[in-house]
């Protein structure tokens, strides 16, 4: 299947391994596969950061739970299918979109992170475009300049620097990270590597 051809998202999950990187990194927009470049070492450390603060949100709370790359149905007629890195869900049983390929349940938060350059392109359309879908919140990470963004649909985006803190709001009361948390190494990823003993 060409990647110029118009899909629909059943058709896109079913050829999705013959997209580029087995189509780890494409979407469906108005019914057009477009593939994004692979997600630096910056984006995957803002991921885990944040994934254990909200792990962490969800244990103390007893609410909400996290979901990783799921795909969101956006649009239908033509089909347009989203994957963010993270999307947080705070309504219905607990880890029900877990194990789905896609959904058009709204989360209460979607993460976007701008890591790349054609993950930068069109981000204020996409932002209007999770809102307007009925996105309860949107947060975009910059990695390059170390900021967050957070959008709500009923009140103007917020920038926030590294000492700030990104805050839930009311659908997360309680969560709350420090934007610089965001960005800092693993442990494991700054420590020296063990001497190795010799063969000799």
């Amino acid at each position: 299947m060409s990647s110029n051809d118009y899909i629909t998202a059943e058709q896109f999950v079913e050829h999705r391994l013959e997209f580029p990187d087995g189509g780890r990194w494409a979407e469906l927009a108005s019914g057009r596969v477009i593939t994004l470049s692979p997600p630096t070492a910056e984006h995957g450390t803002v991921v885990l950061n944040l994934s254990k603060s909200l792990a962490s949100y969800t244990q103390r709370e007893k609410r909400g739970y996290a979901c990783f790359n799921l795909g969101f149905l956006l649009e239908r007629e033509p089909d347009t299918l989203r994957f963010p890195p993270i999307s947080f869900f705070t309504v219905g049983r607990m880890f029900t979109e877990t194990d789905r390929v896609f959904t058009d349940s709204r989360p209460q938060l979607v993460v976007e992170i701008a890591s790349t350059s054609d993950r930068r392109r069109g981000l204020d359309e996409r932002v209007s475009e999770w809102l307007k879908w009925g996105a309860k919140m949107v947060w975009v990470i910059d990695p390059d300049s170390r900021q967050a963004h957070s959008f709500e649909s009923h009140r103007s985006g917020q920038r926030l620097f590294e000492e700030q803190t990104l805050i839930g709001g009311a659908g997360m009361l309680g969560f709350a990270i420090t934007v610089g948390d965001l960005f800092l190494e693993p442990k494991w990823a700054t420590k020296p590597p063990i001497p190795q003993p010799s063969s000799n």
